[in-house]
């Protein structure tokens, strides 16, 4: 890097390094042209001369370029350090702009935000009183309309309960009758037959289903007659016949095997659904009731219960079978009934009657509503003016008067 130097006397600017070499090399012409022949004699000492002279002065210009290149490059660090400190000011303030408008742009969101948030909560606050309100006036008809209904069920009861009534006259009537025919086989079981034994049980069994089982139909197997000794045909609540179970009596001391053959045989023949053995003797290998082979084995204190479980399952057996049939047929009756004349004018006569109800509670409600309005400002004028009377009178004769017309709070009561 070359390096200009001016000169103090005449303003001449130069670099050192090329006056330096010019002069030395005058220096050297002159006196090589004036000491040639002392050169030559004295030739090793000038040139080690020439040599240190030369390293002096290389040392001198590396010293002087040195100190030159450190000024410059403290003068360049001190420009380049003011020009990026500069710069960077100015990117400073173009970011705290930025920022500035940024902030403002974000808070004016914010406020758009929260403003339309709150119209958000205003409209979901209207939408639940408007949903408050339906639910309130959803509530008052189905109020009313139970009840129209209780009323009309209280007056099925009633009917239900005077046919309910004679019905059971005439079971009390049966049941006394059966009472008689009971204690009659008592009096003649008392002699020791053991077959009139096996008749009162089977008596008492008919008994027994025929009360617990009032919709059925329990018939007796004739003497003589193959078969079971007693038949319960299951009925449902519409009269319809769904399947029979068989009963077979036994009052013995213990229990044959043969039964269950003999029974599944009568139970084939018959057509009956389920086969009971009622018997004094369990087997040996069965303490409570349970089925064997197909055939259900218990005692006549348990009968009752198994025969009610059996015959829940007969009926819906059946049910589930009943079901199915006519399916196509009953739909295509729906769907004609649903999309005929008929119904649109049942269904818009039902509507009418809503509507017109509808109408008729509001209107009433309206009055209402007018009517304690004006109530409550009639009692609002009394007891202002019962209010300035007791102050009148409490001032004349002090608090032993006590014309309060509305209890104290310390009776149990509220004063608004």
């Amino acid at each position: 890097m070359s390096t200009t130097i001016t000169c103090p006397n005449c303003k001449t600017q130069f670099e050192p390094e090329a006056a330096i070499a010019q002069s030395v090399e005058e220096k050297v012409r002159k006196e090589f042209n004036q000491k040639w022949v002392e050169l030559e004699k004295k030739k090793d000492d000038q040139l080690r001369q020439k040599e240190q002279q030369w390293q002096q002065l290389q040392e001198e210009a590396s010293r002087k370029n040195a100190e030159e290149k450190k000024a410059l490059e403290n003068k360049l660090k001190t420009d380049l350090t003011a020009q990026v400190g500069a710069e960077y000011e100015n990117k400073l303030k173009m970011l705290e702009d930025a920022n500035r408008t940024n902030e403002s742009k974000l808070t004016e969101a914010r406020e758009k935000e929260l403003e339309f948030l709150k119209k958000m909560q205003e409209l979901k606050t209207k939408e639940q009183e408007l949903e408050l309100d339906l639910q309130r006036r959803m509530m008052d008809e189905r109020s009313k309309l139970t009840d129209l209904i209780k009323k009309e069920e209280e007056e099925k009861n009633r009917l239900r309960e005077t046919e309910f009534q004679m019905k059971l006259m005439e079971k009390e009537k049966q049941l006394d009758d059966q009472r008689k025919l009971v204690e009659e086989m008592k009096r003649k079981g008392e002699q020791g037959s053991m077959q009139l034994q096996g008749e009162v049980q089977e008596l008492a069994l008919e008994q027994m289903l025929t009360y617990a089982f009032p919709y059925d139909v329990v018939s007796e197997v004739g003497k003589g007659v193959r078969g079971a000794d007693c038949i319960q045909t299951v009925r449902n609540n519409y009269g319809q016949e769904c399947g029979r179970i068989i009963f077979e009596s036994k009052r013995t001391k213990d229990f044959a095997a043969d039964w269950i053959e003999k029974l599944k045989a009568d139970m084939r023949v018959l057509g009956a659904d389920v086969a009971v053995i009622v018997t004094q003797a369990m087997p040996k290998d069965m303490t409570n009731f349970g089925e064997r082979e197909g055939i259900w084995i218990c005692t006549f204190d348990d009968a009752r219960a198994l025969v009610h479980v059996l015959r829940e399952f007969i009926i819906k057996v059946y049910n589930a079978s009943k079901s199915q049939e006519n399916k196509g047929d009953k739909m295509t009756f729906l769907y004609n009934y649903f999309t005929s004349g008929e119904f649109s004018e049942q269904w818009r006569a039902i509507r009418e009657g809503f509507m017109s109800m509808k109408m008729s509670i509001q209107r009433e409600r309206d009055q209402m509503e007018k009517m304690w309005k004006a109530r409550e400002k009639q009692l609002e004028k009394v007891l202002l003016n019962a209010a300035h009377i007791r102050g009148s009178i409490e001032g004349i004769a002090g608090m032993d008067v006590d014309l309060n017309l509305l209890p104290d709070a310390s009776e149990g009561y509220l004063i608004e």
